[in-house]
C-alpha cells in the first residue's frame, strides 16, 4: 500500500481528548468529486478564500479519492490536480474504488471493462475524446484496447501512484474507511477503497479520527468515530471539504 505520513498520534479510546491535526498545521479534505471539475474549481476557491482570513499557515490538501467517472469532466479533474501537485504545495490525492477499476482498465484488463461500465465510466473516456456513439457500439475488447491507446500514460500511472490514506496528528484521511480493529499496518487496500458496512456500522472509537468519502449522505455525515463527507457531487452539485486546525473543524460546501 502506499501511505504517507506526518506523525502519529494514536491514543488510547478512554485517554483521547478532541482530536487534533497540531497546533500549527490546518487541513483541508476534499470529498468524492466525480468528474465535476466546474465544482472543484469553485470549491478550491472557497478553500483559497477561507485559508487567506486565517492566520498565516501553510495548508495541506487532502483528495479523498473518486476524481473520475459519473460527472462530464474526468480528465479536468485529473489535470486539476496534476496541476496542483505541481505548484509545489502539500497536495495529497488518495485512491478511491473508482480509480482502482479505472487502472485496471487503463492497462488493458478487460476484464475490468464490465465493472468500469457499471460505475458510469463512459463519461470518463468521453472526457478523453470518446465518441459517445462509437462508446455504445464497442464491446468490452474495444474498450479496453481504446483505453490503451487514448489515455495518456502520465494521467494512468498519476492514478496509480495516488496513496491508499494519510494520517496527520489524530486523523486518518481514506477514501472508504478502515476495517475496524485492525492495524493500520494490516489494512487490506481493497478495504481501503470499498469498505462500506462493517466500517459505518462500528460504533467504537479508532484510534484515529476517520475522515472519509465513498459512502453518499445528503449532507456532512459527523459520528463520534469517524466524519463522512461524500455529499453525492456528481448530482446533488454540493462537494464538500473539511477544514482542521489544532482541535477545531468547519465545513465549505458548493451549491
Amino acid at each position: 500500500m502506499t501511505r504517507w505520513r506526518t506523525w502519529l498520534r494514536p491514543r488510547a479510546p478512554s485517554d483521547r481528548p478532541a482530536p487534533s491535526v497540531g497546533e500549527d498545521t490546518r487541513v483541508y479534505a476534499i470529498g468524492d468529486i466525480h468528474g465535476r471539475a466546474d465544482l472543484l474549481d469553485i470549491l478550491l476557491d472557497m478553500v483559497g478564500q477561507d485559508d487567506a482570513v486565517r492566520q498565516p499557515l501553510a495548508p495541506h490538501i487532502v483528495f479523498l479519492g473518486d476524481f473520475i467517472n459519473r460527472g462530464p469532466s474526468s480528465r479536468q479533474v485529473i489535470e486539476r490536480a496534476m496541476a496542483l501537485i505541481a505548484t509545489g504545495g502539500d497536495i495529497r490525492c488518495l485512491k478511491g474504488n473508482h480509480e482502482e477499476v479505472f487502472v485496471l482498465a487503463a492497462r488493458g484488463d478487460v476484464r475490468a471493462i464490465p465493472i468500469f461500465r457499471r460505475m458510469e465510466g463512459a463519461a470518463t473516456l468521453i472526457s478523453y475524446g470518446l465518441d459517445e456513439a462509437d462508446y455504445r457500439r464497442m464491446d468490452d475488447d474495444d474498450i479496453a484496447s481504446w483505453m490503451l491507446t487514448s489515455i495518456p500514460r502520465a494521467h494512468v500511472d498519476f492514478i496509480d501512484g495516488m496513496g491508499d490514506f494519510t494520517i496527520i496528528g489524530d486523523y486518518l484521511f481514506v477514501h472508504a474507511g478502515i476495517r475496524p480493529r485492525k492495524p493500520i499496518e494490516e489494512q487490506d487496500g481493497a478495504d481501503l477503497r470499498w469498505i462500506r458496512q462493517e466500517f459505518l456500522a462500528h460504533r467504537g472509537a479508532h484510534p484515529w479520527m476517520v475522515v472519509h468519502g465513498h459512502t453518499i449522505s445528503e449532507d456532512v455525515d459527523e459520528q463520534p468515530n469517524r466524519i463522512g463527507i461524500d455529499t453525492g457531487a456528481y448530482h446533488s452539485g454540493r462537494l464538500t471539504a473539511i477544514g482542521l486546525e489544532a482541535s477545531r473543524r468547519w465545513f465549505l460546501q458548493t451549491s
